[in-house]
């Protein structure tokens, strides 16, 4: 099966499919675009006009993170979700609140002033101490075994860490737990290698372009 991933260099939702394919060793090529200049192809296959994009031998195209990691996961034996029918819908449920807390990270980095800044930093803190009563022993979400929750929280982790290197966010803002997952998952090697090498480059330039309070921080 010929699978390539249309990506967007610091997008973290095609970060989450990388890491995946990573992890359970699926060849796969990759295809980097513009989003503020797509190719006209690109229109042509992407409903909402985003990435990820995950074109199946040259005919199909799976669209959203979730959707392709489950194709992924279903497509490559063993699987990374768990067998029981609620854990496995409880599993997807924080998957798609992790989307909210990307979200949440990106508005955060957009606020203009210190209010808003300090709004959406709390709102972010708030969700982590949500995400923080759910982690047992670890070292990641379900216990010993990876799976796709860890793949979809890897690339907030990896921001949030960058982040808080650069003094944007307080290390405090991660409970223990929340902490201990994300240095689990940051040591692994398919998500160390789920970005380009320019990424840090890349993510600093688009927070300066967003001209928001983060940006002036970074410049301070």
């Amino acid at each position: 099966m010929d699978l390539e991933l249309i990506s967007f260099k610091i997008c973290p939702f095609v970060q989450r499919s990388v890491i995946t394919l990573n992890h359970k060793n699926v060849p796969y090529r990759i295809t980097y675009i513009d989003l503020a200049d797509p190719p006209d192809w690109f229109h042509q296959i992407s409903p909402f006009g985003k990435v990820p994009l995950l074109k199946v031998d040259d005919r199909e195209v799976i669209f959203e993170s979730a959707v392709i990691n489950e194709f992924i996961d279903e497509i490559t034996p063993p699987s990374l979700q768990p067998e029981d029918p609620l854990k496995k819908a409880l599993n997807r449920a924080w998957i798609e609140f992790g989307s909210e807390c990307l979200m949440t990270q990106f508005q955060l980095l957009m606020a203009k002033d210190e209010e808003s800044f300090s709004r959406k930093r709390e709102d972010l803190r708030r969700n982590l101490a949500r995400i923080e009563e759910q982690l047992h022993d670890g070292p990641y979400f379900n216990g010993t075994e990876l799976s796709l929750v860890d793949a979809a929280y890897a690339p907030l982790f990896m921001r949030l860490r960058m982040l808080m290197e650069k003094g944007v966010v307080d290390e405090a803002l991660c409970a223990p737990k929340c902490s201990q997952w994300s240095d689990a998952l940051l040591a692994l090697l398919a998500v160390k290698e789920s970005v380009v090498k320019e990424f840090a480059a890349l993510f600093f330039k688009h927070v300066k372009k967003l001209d928001g309070l983060a940006a002036q921080q970074l410049s301070g």
